[in-house]
């Protein structure tokens, strides 16, 4: 009964709100109505800015820095360091954070799995702490590693003070910076296992329950929408990194210090509307398709098809199509043997005079040389 009542009172919630749910055309570059201190919209495969107000101000973010606890929490799965199904013994350190939380019990064992599905649905404070100092013994000496992180990406407005974005006097972060980070976390697989839950709970070894549902209502009423964080205190305002994916193209969207809670959720879903609307994601080169064929010197098969070692997506304007071009540099002996990868010339991408991309072209079979007795034959053949 009480899941119901919690998802009549978000229906009504959104009544009011035009969340476009559906593609719609020529929507106007995001203006005065925003009002949020910092934004940024940036295409996910290019890393292309399509619009952006004082991006690289330095700013609290609040509970987006949990996005660098979960980037982290990831890794350490990546290397085998942790799974879903690990135990975590909890702290009265973790059971006692404040702010937003699922209430853990101190000494008791929780699943990774329930612990990174609170912080991702939930945002809560107390399991960010608990997924912390299992990692990493302490919550300081994991910030530590959260700051070396921001670095190595390149967030030069960041400074990380604690895991879970309560308020700290050095603590920051820019709407550049938060994009970067996001950019990163989606590369996770792992994380869409539990970004568009809406609702779910969360048993306590008790048998206690506690009930999640997701702070980023972008996930449930606009389309497209499979990611974002939310934070929010009096001095931030109200934030909000969030991605949407429609066709080939991927968006993602920082609003920080929006006036309100819906605010950010309406100014998040005005970039997105602008960008799907004005802009698309073109396959200029795909790995999957032959570029043309090769003759090889010595080898078994008198030509061999060339392809691209990898696919790129190009980001422009809606009806642009002469907008990237691309140039084909193959070397000009190519001998047998060749191995599956061997790389036999490069396709450069342009735009706008600019090379946006150098990609090498391969030979994705084997190419033997050709024996004594099969260049006798073919001698013989061609006789």
């Amino acid at each position: 009964m009480k899941k119901i009542f919690i998802s009549i009172c978000c229906v009504l919630c959104f009544c009011i709100i035009p969340l476009s749910s559906t593609t719609q055309t020529n929507f106007a570059k995001a203006d005065n109505s925003m009002t949020a201190k910092s934004y940024i919209l940036v295409d996910y495969n290019s890393g292309e800015v399509l619009e952006e107000n004082n991006a690289d101000e330095k700013l609290p973010i609040t509970s987006m820095v949990k996005m660098m606890t979960l980037l982290l929490t990831f890794e350490e799965m990546d290397k085998g360091n942790l799974d879903l199904n690990t135990k975590i013994t909890t702290t009265e350190n973790a059971s006692g954070m404040g702010g937003s939380q699922v209430f853990i019990d101190p000494y008791v064992t929780y699943s990774a799995e329930q612990l990174i599905k609170s912080v991702i649905m939930a945002s809560a404070n107390d399991a960010s702490v608990a997924l912390a100092e299992h990692i990493s013994g302490s919550e300081e000496t994991f910030v530590k590693k959260m700051n070396e992180k921001a670095k190595s990406l390149g967030m030069s407005n960041t400074l990380y003070a604690n895991c879970t974005g309560l308020p700290e006097p050095e603590q920051y972060s820019s709407a550049r910076d938060v994009s970067i980070l996001m950019n990163e976390l989606l590369k996770h697989d792992v994380y869409f296992k539990y970004s568009t839950i809406w609702m779910d709970e969360l048993v306590h070894p008790s048998g206690r329950k506690t009930e999640l549902v997701n702070t980023n209502k972008l996930t449930r009423y606009y389309k497209g929408c499979d990611a974002g964080k939310t934070g929010s205190t009096s001095e931030a305002g109200y934030c909000l990194c969030a991605s949407a994916k429609r066709g080939d193209m991927r968006l993602i969207s920082v609003v920080i210090g929006a006036k309100t809670g819906q605010d950010r959720f309406n100014e998040s879903a005005e970039l997105f509307n602008y960008g799907f609307a004005n802009f698309e994601n073109k396959n200029i080169v795909s790995s999957n398709e032959s570029l043309g064929k090769i003759e090889v010197k010595k080898a078994k098969i008198n030509e061999v098809d060339y392809y691209a070692e990898k696919s790129f997506y190009g980001l422009c304007k809606k009806g642009d199509d002469d907008a990237f071009k691309t140039e084909i540099n193959i070397d000009k002996s190519v001998s047998a043997p060749l191995k599956s990868g061997d790389k036999i010339g490069t396709i450069t991408v342009i735009k706008d005079g600019q090379v946006k991309e150098e990609i090498n072209i391969i030979v994705k079979d084997d190419v033997n040389v050709i024996s004594y007795r099969d260049s006798i034959k073919k001698i013989a053949s061609n006789w």
